[in-house]
């Protein structure tokens, strides 16, 4: 369970967010919503550890993630806006490293697979520097087919992707909930996935959709 207590973050000299208390249980879904600058990604940021409040506290299963230290930093995946990948391997290459570093124990057999299920089946080897914007992207989302982490933190997953690849995503999103994953995620794209009765969170206030 992840929860937040009465956080504010602030960069320069303006408050992007106060008082900002939500609490996310195994099985569900929290959209962040609001405008460019109103600190959702620095709000993701937080909760990864990378960028430390004014004020409040951010708890994993009751207790303060600074606390915690390596050992939330195995629960959780954090992909941003940047898709993490190193132009000069291919998606091989980069899957493997992005696996070692997420400390997942996966085989060169697994990675291929995954990859194939992302639409890449074919472009294994090529640097992925010859590839395109959504080929790139699809790669760094296929950490989502190899990683464990109870909790994934998604910032514009869906930017880039076509139609196909969208709703594959949403699919992979989808059986992550229904196995007791915890999914935060922002996207100004309309998606099936956002629609409905799920909880959002929006300038400081969580309520149910719908």
């Amino acid at each position: 369970m992840l929860s937040t207590n009465q956080l504010s973050c602030i960069r320069g000299d303006r408050t992007l967010f106060s008082d900002l208390s939500f609490t996310l249980s195994p099985g569900q879904l929290l959209h962040v919503k609001g405008p460019n600058g109103s600190g959702k990604t620095t709000l993701f940021r937080a909760i990864c550890g990378l960028f430390l409040p004014q004020q409040g506290d951010i708890l994993w299963n009751n207790e303060n993630i600074k606390l915690l230290d390596e050992d939330y930093r195995r629960e959780f995946l954090y992909l941003g806006h940047q898709n993490g990948i190193k132009d000069d391997l291919n998606g091989i290459e980069n899957l493997t490293f992005s696996s070692r570093f997420d400390e997942n124990n996966v085989s060169n057999q697994q990675i291929w697979q995954a990859l194939g299920k992302m639409g890449l089946a074919g472009f294994e080897e090529l640097p992925t520097k010859m590839l395109s914007q959504g080929q790139k992207r699809r790669v760094a989302l296929t950490r989502l087919l190899l990683n464990s982490a109870p909790l994934w933190i998604l910032d514009e997953p869906f930017v880039a992707l076509d139609a196909d690849a969208v709703e594959f995503l949403q699919s992979v999103i989808a059986n992550k909930l229904q196995n007791g994953g915890m999914v935060m995620l922002t996207t100004h794209q309309e998606v099936v996935l956002t629609a409905g009765e799920i909880c959002q969170l929006q300038l400081g206030t969580v309520e149910a959709a719908g």
